[in-house]
């Protein structure tokens, strides 16, 4: 009971001076005692409350950054994270968009000869016995692909299957050591044998020694027996350098290939060549009609096989 009228006297005497000091502040206007008292106060208390505030934030805002300390790391993993994936999808899209134009470029060379290819894409470097530079491809006799196929890529001659497994096959690569393949200038058609030497340039032997070569000449396949293991006509590169063999029976050059082999990506293989070979004629070209006849070429469609050329000379 004391306690409660304690409380009620010391309640209306807080209310009474409150009131008191708003009747005064009131009727006093500017400059009124209230203001002196205001501005004493606050010359006192604001270097306390300045120097408390020092102390106070400081330890504020350690306690919210605890407080924050997981959401932050939450926020930078999902950040990180973001990153990553924005800079796979950026690899990702050039590897796409490489893939993309070396598919073009392989089914282009094909189209030019009706060649039916399988695209193979390159999974590693072969270590196959005996052979010191091949690749393998995600291939195999699954999709079509056979022993003794050409495999090529956009520019040109990459090299030959040599074996072949279910879904991979080992590719022999042209500066192998021990490739070697049926070649002509594209332009003379003078033939020879293009061959590995462990890396580049290629070694071209043309068969007859007095065939003019020069740099720049375009060397493409002669093609095999039944397509196998070439298709003519694929091209393998350019003559960088003639080089001189005075009195040999052959004449030496040396070619760059044009298939990029340290950056091989897409492939494509060979299962079946045009039926008319895109070869130039080995043949020599028919006689005018003006030239001397002779007795091989004397007998008109019309004859009998038994009859005798009319222009026969005498023995």
């Amino acid at each position: 009971m004391r306690d409660t009228r304690r409380t009620r006297i010391v309640l209306a005497v807080l209310l009474l001076t409150a009131f008191t000091f708003i009747t005064l502040d009131a009727r006093g206007g500017e400059g009124s005692i209230m203001d002196r008292f205001r501005e004493s106060a606050s010359s006192i208390l604001g270097p306390i409350e300045r120097a408390a505030a020092a102390v106070v934030n400081p330890v504020s805002d350690f306690i919210d950054g605890l407080t924050s300390i997981n959401s932050n790391a939450d926020t930078i993993a999902q950040l990180e994270a973001e990153n990553a994936e924005l800079r796979r999808q950026q690899l990702t899209s050039d590897l796409n968009q490489a893939r993309l134009d070396e598919l073009d470029k392989l089914l282009h060379v094909a189209s030019l000869s009706d060649y039916q290819i399988v695209p193979a894409q390159v999974i590693a470097v072969a270590s196959e016995s005996g052979y010191a530079r091949s690749v393998t491809v995600d291939a195999g006799t699954r999709d079509g692909i056979r022993r003794d196929m050409t495999v090529l890529n956009g520019d040109g001659l990459v090299g030959r299957v040599i074996s072949v497994g279910p879904t991979t096959a080992t590719i022999l690569l042209i500066t192998d050591p021990s490739f070697s393949v049926g070649a002509r200038l594209a332009a003379s058609g003078e033939i020879g044998a293009v061959t590995g030497n462990g890396g580049e340039p290629l070694g071209l032997e043309l068969f007859n020694a007095q065939a003019v070569v020069e740099a720049g000449n375009v060397v493409v396949t002669l093609g095999s027996e039944n397509d196998k293991p070439f298709v003519p006509g694929i091209p393998i590169g350019e003559v960088t350098d003639v080089i001189s063999t005075p009195g040999a029976l052959t004449r030496q050059a040396e070619v760059e290939p044009y298939a990029n082999l340290t950056s091989l990506n897409l492939v494509g293989i060979v299962i079946q060549a045009p039926r008319k070979a895109p070869r130039q004629p080995l043949v020599a070209p028919s006689p005018s009609p003006s030239a001397t006849t002779s007795p091989d070429t004397s007998a008109s469609p019309s004859t009998s096989p038994g009859a005798s050329p009319s222009a026969s000379p005498s023995p």
